[in-house]
């Protein structure tokens, strides 16, 4: 489990500081002008921040279950960060926040 926590860091740190943006999906597909619509420095930002905080609850879950000696935690920190994260990353990523030039109606 620390393997796929250490590999949700990697890919926050490739999408957000090395603008490896076609890791997005759907994004590397869309046409330049529809492209030029999205803030995906905002994107990326939502991207790195899930990212890191998925790893994070897997290795508190990892050093928890250790601790406790009871392996099932780190189950449940791993479905947890999994069930809590992705709807959160698909949610916030596809915002109406991150698009560019929209009317702000708060």
């Amino acid at each position: 489990m620390i393997g796929v926590a250490i590999l949700f860091i990697v890919l926050g740190i490739l999408i957000k500081y090395g603008k490896m943006y076609f890791l997005i999906a759907g994004y590397n597909t869309m046409p330049k002008e529809e492209k030029e619509k999205y803030n995906i420095e905002g994107i990326a930002t939502v991207f790195r921040n899930v990212m890191f905080g998925m790893a994070l609850i897997i290795v508190v879950g990892y050093f928890i279950a250790r601790l406790t000696e009871n392996p099932n935690i780190q189950n449940y920190a791993f479905w947890t960060s999994m069930i809590i994260g992705i709807p959160y990353l698909l949610i916030e990523s596809n915002s109406k926040k991150h698009k560019k030039n929209q009317e702000k109606t708060d």
